[in-house]
């Protein structure tokens, strides 16, 4: 049997991120969640918190995080039908944090709307890691979020997916880099010309280098890891990149950005695949993102 209370102060010092605010938000002393979580930790075995500045959950101490997640959202649905379980829950277990992974494009331009009606209704918390599409199913593969905006079409084991649409981009900058850069045409300047990449997970540039020129070209970088950062610093000449079509519409349409090349757009599948332990519990989340998605994605 899980020892909740000394699991409950697992959680709150990952949410935290200290003991002594763990030890505030659960009206104790410091010492007593240290004892709480010394106590849980010998019993299982292993170490569930790193401790730091701030204090991190482990691998393991992330399942635990997410197994109080699922407990505290089966108690909320049971609370709407025995009214009276509200009162014998701690005020810390009421507020239900839902770990989420997404790529930073999704949330510049739709995720969020998706989440905004979610949570005004439920009350809910969100916690949201930002990563590569390509790489966000692993946060759900390691339990460290419950649900993820992912490129991975494939069933995650113990998680549901559902198709949403492609985020498309489109390869970029401004007619003053273009004229600078390219004087002899796109395929001659690219190795050259500075690109934009969010990080080194970022292939988006590549891809489209690869697909739009038949073959692998090595290019110049920055990395600036901001979606908007991005698009500022294409408009500053700083360098090509892609971008969703959503954001860069307005500033071809003005003429402050070019399409290198015409027509050449690149599309992303995203899927959304939630653990199905939760997926239950998560079923207006899920409705919720998939129809904001409908809206927004190209669909198949």
């Amino acid at each position: 049997m899980i020892d909740y209370p000394a699991a409950l102060a697992v959680k709150m010092v990952v949410q935290t991120g200290s003991f002594e605010q763990a030890a505030k938000a659960l009206h104790v002393t410091p010492s007593a969640i240290s004892q709480r979580v010394k106590i849980i930790e010998e019993r299982l075995g292993v170490s569930l918190i790193e401790r730091g500045s701030p204090c991190v959950a482990t691998e393991k101490g992330e399942w635990l995080c997410r197994h109080l997640e699922h407990v505290s959202m089966l108690e909320s649905e049971l609370a709407k039908h025995l009214p009276n379980l509200t009162e014998m829950r701690s005020s810390a277990m009421q507020r239900i944090t839902i770990n989420i992974a997404v790529n930073a494009d999704s949330i510049g331009t739709w995720f969020l709307k998706a989440m905004a009606p979610f949570v005004q209704d439920t009350g809910y918390l969100l916690s949201i890691a930002i990563d590569d599409e390509d790489y966000t199913a692993e946060w759900l593969e390691r339990g460290r979020v419950l649900a993820a905006v992912t490129s991975l079409s494939k069933p995650i084991k113990g998680c549901r997916v559902s198709q949403l649409g492609a985020l498309r981009y489109q390869a970029t900058a401004t007619p003053a880099f273009i004229e600078k850069h390219f004087t002899n045409g796109i395929a001659e300047g690219i190795a050259k010309a500075p690109a934009l990449s969010f990080n080194q997970k970022d292939r988006l540039q590549q891809e489209w280098i690869n697909r739009t020129m038949g073959r692998t070209i090595t290019m110049p970088t920055h990395r600036i890891p901001s979606t908007q950062g991005f698009i500022d610093a294409c408009l500053a000449g700083m360098g090509w990149g892609m971008n969703p079509v959503h954001i860069v519409h307005e500033h071809i349409k003005s003429g402050r950005l070019v399409e290198l090349v015409p027509d050449s757009a690149l599309e992303i599948p995203l899927f959304w695949q939630v653990n199905h332990l939760a997926a239950n519990e998560l079923t207006n989340l899920t409705r919720q993102v998939t129809q904001v998605a409908k809206q927004f994605l190209i669909q198949p």
